[in-house]
């Protein structure tokens, strides 16, 4: 029996092809294709957020799309946003990340849910990851975890119309009130 062999960054970094790919565990996994909910909720989380990205210290964040963060040898995955806080992070940083990040976002694509409900779950609460937000477009659902004593609880969750119809306040970006219906593609 052939022993697994488990990619590296390496082997990341040097992948053939224009595929989008991302090493999960050792393995490298082929990225969902882009959907048109996907990148709207990437743009309207991204806008909303654009007042703490202009601010500088304190309370100024990096907050980036489809960046690859470098957690181990064998985990490197791209997330569809993640942000650090420009108080541990003052300069601004280039390549693929290896600080942890204070915040990571994901936004499910069908097919791939699971990589984010639990296999990125799991991860970044090990990793220590301080706040982990899922946004599924097609439920028209967000849940934002917080980490408390090594592990996630839930700070915030909304879903269907009635619950995504309000401008709310979610940790770690309390500063700024975060459209739901933009969010989700409601512009009228």
């Amino acid at each position: 029996m052939e022993a697994q062999r488990f990619f590296t960054i390496d082997d990341l970094l040097t992948w053939p092809g224009d595929e989008r790919v991302e090493l999960i565990d050792g393995e490298i996994v082929q990225r969902p294709m882009s959907r048109f909910e996907h990148g709207q909720a990437q743009t309207a989380l991204i806008g909303q957020a654009f007042p703490l990205v202009m601010q500088r210290q304190p309370g100024g964040w990096w907050i980036v799309p489809e960046i690859s963060v470098r957690y181990n040898e064998h985990h490197c995955p791209s997330h569809d946003l993640a942000g650090w806080r420009k108080e541990r992070l003052p300069e601004r940083p280039s390549g693929v990340m290896t600080l942890l990040p204070d915040w990571v976002c994901e936004i499910l694509s069908p097919g791939h849910e699971r990589k984010d409900t639990v296999t990125h779950f799991l991860r970044l609460q090990r990793a220590g990851v301080l706040f982990y937000w899922i946004v599924s477009p097609e439920d028209r659902a967000l849940i934002a975890y917080a980490l408390d004593a090594g592990g996630y609880r839930t700070v915030f969750t909304a879903e269907g119309p009635d619950e995504t119809s309000a401008k709310v306040r979610i940790p770690p970006f309390e500063a700024i009130e975060i459209d739901l219906n933009l969010l989700f593609g409601d512009l009228e």
